[in-house]
C-alpha cells in the first residue's frame, strides 16, 4: 500500500482571460512506506508546489491525493495534519516564538488532534523533552523554558524537526529545512535528520537545493521541471550516480524547452 499517491495532479494559475500558467502537470506519484525521496529541481520546476497540493496549502486544479489509499484531495490544511507533518526553509515558520520549547513541544504532540480544555500536564512531559532534546547535541534541553524566538536559527530548525517526528507523521515533508543555516550547521541538522528518518522507519520526501545531500541521503530521487516528473531514480540508479552525472544532467535539461 502507497503512503502518498497522486493521480494526474495539476495546478493552473489564470493571470488573465487568456494566460495561463501550468506549474504542476499532471504529476502521477507513488511513495511506499519507509522510502526516502529527495527532490531536486531549478527555481520554478514546481518542488514547492508540489509539497503545497500534499499538505493542502494549495488546492489542485484537477487531480487527487491519497494518503494509504483514502482520497484526501478535498481534505483541509488542517485535517491533513492528521497524517502529514512539515519542516519549512525558514527557521521562524512551524514554531510559535513566544511559547518556550516545552510549550512547542507539548502542542506538537496534539497535532491532527481535536483540542480540549484540558490540563496541560507540562511536568510529566519534562524529563521526555529533556530526552529528546538533549539527543540533538546542540544543547537545545538547556533551553526548555526559553521562548522559541530566542534560539538560534539551528536550535530552531531541530526544535521543528523534533516537533515534525515526535508523534510519528504517515509522511514528513522537508521543504529545503537546511537551506537557511551555515555548512556546518546544515551538516549537523541533516545528520540528525536522517538518524530520524531510519531509526522511526519514517516516510519521507525532501526537497534540497544541496546535490551533494540529494547524493548522500535517501533510497530514491526525484527530478523536476516544468511541473513534471522528469526523473525518478530507485535506490540502486541513485548509488551509481555521481555528482558530476548530476550537474551534467543539470545543464543538458536546462537546454530543454520550456513547456508553458
Amino acid at each position: 500500500m502507497a503512503i502518498l499517491e497522486l493521480k494526474k495532479a495539476t495546478k493552473v494559475i489564470h493571470n488573465g482571460p487568456n494566460e495561463h500558467l501550468t506549474i504542476l502537470d499532471h504529476v502521477n506519484l507513488k511513495i511506499a512506506a519507509g522510502q526516502f525521496v529527495t527532490v531536486l529541481g531549478g527555481n520554478g520546476a514546481g518542488k514547492s508546489t508540489l509539497f503545497n497540493a500534499i499538505s493542502g496549502s494549495l488546492s489542485l486544479t484537477s487531480g487527487d491525493v491519497f494518503i494509504k489509499e483514502k482520497k484526501i484531495t478535498k481534505e483541509s490544511e488542517e485535517k491533513r495534519a492528521a497524517y502529514l507533518a512539515r519542516v519549512f526553509q525558514d527557521p521562524k515558520m512551524g514554531t510559535a516564538p513566544r511559547m518556550t520549547v516545552a510549550e512547542n513541544l507539548l502542542l506538537a504532540q496534539k497535532r491532527g488532534q481535536s483540542r480540549k480544555l484540558v490540563t496541560r500536564n507540562l511536568q510529566n512531559q519534562r524529563e521526555l523533552f529533556i530526552q529528546l532534546c538533549a539527543e540533538i547535541g546542540n544543547g537545545l534541553e538547556n533551553h526548555l523554558d526559553t521562548p522559541t524566538g530566542l534560539l538560534s536559527g539551528g536550535q530552531r530548525q531541530a526544535l521543528s524537526l523534533l516537533m515534525a517526528t515526535i508523534q510519528k507523521p504517515d509522511l514528513l515533508l522537508l521543504d529545503e529545512h537546511t537551506a537557511a543555516l551555515d555548512p556546518k550547521t546544515s551538516r549537523q541538522l541533516m545528520t540528525l535528520t536522517d538518524k530520524k528518518i531510519q531509526e522511526e522507519a519514517l516516510s519521507c520526501l525532501m526537497i534540497t537545493h544541496r546535490m551533494e545531500d540529494a547524493l548522500n541521503y535517501g533510497n530514491r530521487l526525484l527530478v523536476l521541471k516544468n511541473g513534471r516528473i522528469v526523473q525518478d531514480l530507485d535506490a540502486t540508479e541513485k548509488q551509481q550516480l555521481t555528482l558530476s552525472d548530476l550537474l551534467l544532467f543539470f545543464e543538458e535539461m536546462e537546454e530543454l524547452p520550456e513547456v508553458m
